[in-house]
């Protein structure tokens, strides 16, 4: 029998919402809910509309009574995928209200309209390839993590003149030039088979994708200004270097996701030529050029369309039909050609600035060559209602993205540590769950750091009035000791949770190693080999180990405990295993307990033994993170 919610309505408790979450399209959702009886109630009425359409009433029965309050039923079963919305009206002895969405699911009594239920439905046969949030993803932004040889200025079509760091350590180039403007030019030199040799390292973290920044020919070093979609940047290696790397990364059960930059390209590349180092006639040469469709000309040849004004970033007009022929359609197009050279699957840069028919275009395309293919999405907020430039995005509703980054995760967990509540982090993830497919929630690549912000151990340990630091500062900045030491305890603690929740692990390639950074470039210094923090990349082997071995970590279901102020609870579990994750990133020690006879902490292997009837007490230390692994009901 299903608990009497304490409310009115909970859309998270089945009494009053099945099924969970979202939902399939056909699937028929039942909903309750509970008036208390001295309202007197005349009737209620479930109300539900499609997004941007208009509601349609359903009447809510009377099915008996449940404790002091009435039972209300009705139900309602979408025909097709969308994004619908409902709330409901409750007339009684004091006249029409409206049950809307309040905190934490539960209802909200209003006199007028507010804030309304959510319901993502979903095509029955959407089905995103568990295999990426099954295992741990590594992210390598590709200059910057291994080199096998020093750097040489690189020769043929459309290469620039670079400036070569031949000391590895060096910073990067954060200076403006003589014209004012970052050139994003100087290269450490990382190789594609320079990762090959560190592909053993890869497997001792137990990784099973290698998600890289962008690898195609470019001017700039972090690449995302393509220059050849069909070319490996020759600073990088060549096409059979990454033939090698996807044949030796599979030896070891891992697979490669390339990044794909298809809202612009390169001001100096292959399609726009603006500096004519390409044999080809670009955009920006002349109007007969193939590319010229490809871009929005306010004027030709020096107005245009770019990403966020910024003029080296060209826009393109993704639905001209001969940019989809060569990016996605054609035998040869860009999708198709990497996937069959190796790759499993494809992020999107800037995905809510991609059209939906271009993103669906897409993904069918990449699974017509391979019907496992990833299609991750690089979307900031929660996807599931994206609206972007006034329009709202169809990302989960069947065949379009398959899993996207969950920075809010990554918002809610670094938010958590520098002070946040428990019960904050909770919501935000309640909030993520009951809005995805649960396919996809399962699937989600669950970022700390990335290439776009500061190092999560900067994030942790630097000082308010250090963010204010010039950018000389910031360049040469380092954590003082005292204040390393208890960011390095917050990052591990960011990594337990970032690891035991449902989705991929992935690490930002030196995370793992202690390296530290501000913003862009800083954030993209070169892995420290050979100085790596080994207490710190110690705990994340571990930590790798464990995920990589527990299937409760990547398929079990999730319940949040007794979340409060600092301490953090909450259950993964399946048939046959159940593991608690405690958190307390306060400065006290704060005493719970579990409902088991009998648990182990899998982190270092301590025993918690029973103490009363309740379970097992547990002690959590300040800044301390345990993984239970409870056995026995008391």
């Amino acid at each position: 029998m299903k608990a009497i919610p304490d409310c009115m309505f909970h859309s998270r408790e089945l009494a009053c919402k099945k099924p969970y979450g979202a939902v399939k399209a056909g699937e028929t959702v039942e909903f309750s809910v509970y008036p208390r009886r001295e309202r007197g109630i005349q009737y209620v009425t479930l109300w539900v509309e499609e997004d941007g359409g208009q509601p349609e009433a359903f009447p809510m029965r009377w099915y008996g009574l449940a404790g002091a309050r009435d039972r209300y039923s009705t139900s309602f079963t979408p025909d097709h995928a969308g994004l619908y919305w409902y709330y409901f009206t409750v007339d009684g002895s004091d006249g029409p209200v409206y049950a809307m969405r309040g905190y934490g699911g539960r209802c909200e009594i209003l006199d007028t309209l507010g804030d309304k239920y959510q319901l993502t439905v979903y095509d029955t046969a959407y089905r995103p390839p568990s295999w990426f949030g099954e295992g741990i993803t590594y992210n390598i932004f590709p200059d910057r993590f291994c080199r096998d040889r020093m750097p040489v200025q690189p020769e043929g079509e459309g290469v620039a003149p670079r400036v070569l760091h031949e000391n590895w350590d060096d910073i990067p180039v954060y200076q403006p030039d003589g014209n004012g403007e970052i050139l994003n030019n100087d290269f450490f030199g990382g190789t594609l088979r320079g990762v090959i040799e560190k592909l053993d390292y890869l497997e001792s973290l137990h990784v099973r994708t290698i998600y890289f920044n962008p690898i195609f020919q470019a001017y700039s070093n972090h690449r995302y200004d393509t220059g050849d979609y069909k070319r490996v940047d020759p600073l990088l290696g060549s096409e059979e270097d990454f033939q090698t790397l996807c044949v030796e990364a599979a030896a070891r059960g891992m697979r490669v996701v390339l990044d794909g930059v298809f809202n612009h390209t390169g001001y100096d590349s292959r399609y726009f030529n603006g500096r004519g180092r390409y044999d080809s006639v670009g955009a920006h040469q002349s109007q007969e050029s193939p590319y010229y469709r490809w871009f929005d000309f306010q004027q030709w040849p020096d107005q245009y369309g770019s990403w966020w004004g910024i003029y080296t970033l060209p826009q393109v007009r993704e639905m001209d039909e001969s940019y989809l022929d060569y990016i996605i359609d054609n035998e040869d197009s860009v999708i198709r050609r990497w996937l069959r050279l190796g790759a499993s699957g494809w992020r999107l840069d800037v995905a809510d600035e991609l059209p939906d028919a271009f993103i669906r275009r897409l993904n069918a395309a990449a699974k017509q060559e391979k019907p496992d293919a990833l299609i991750i999405g690089e979307v900031w907020e929660d996807a599931s209602n994206k609206i972007a430039y006034s329009e709202r995005r169809r990302y989960f509703q069947g065949g379009e993205l398959d899993s996207v980054m969950n920075y809010p995760l990554r918002d809610a967990i670094l938010a958590f540590l520098n002070g946040g509540t428990a019960e904050h982090f909770a919501e935000t993830m309640e909030c993520i769950r009951e809005n995805y497919p649960r396919d996809v929630f399962y699937n989600l690549m669950n970022v700390i750091g990335t290439h776009d912000t500061a190092r999560a151990l900067t994030i942790l340990g630097v000082s308010e009035e250090e963010w204010h630091m010039d950018r000389d500062g910031r360049a040469h900045y380092a954590l003082p000791p005292d204040r390393l030491e208890s960011a390095q305890r917050r990052l591990r603690l960011a990594a337990v949770i970032q690891f035991t929740m449902p989705g991929s692990p992935t690490i930002y390639y030196g995370d793992e190693a202690g390296r530290q950074g501000f913003e862009d470039p800083f954030n993209r210094r070169t892995y420290p080999w050979g100085a790596e923090d080994r207490a710190l990349l110690g705990f994340y082997r571990k930590l790798c180990a464990l995920r990589a071995d527990s299937d409760t970590l990547a398929r079990g279901g999730l319940r949040f405990l007794r979340c409060e102020g600092a301490l953090l609870q909450y259950e993964r579990e399946t048939e046959h295993s159940r593991l608690l994750i405690l958190v307390n990133r306060g400065h006290h020690a704060v005493r719970t307990h579990a409902r088991a006879v009998y648990a182990v902490d899998m982190l270092d292997g301590a025993e918690f033994d029973r103490a009363d009837s309740r379970g097992i007490h547990v002690t959590v230390p300040p800044e301390t993170a345990y993984i239970l692994r409870c056995f026995g009901t008391p």
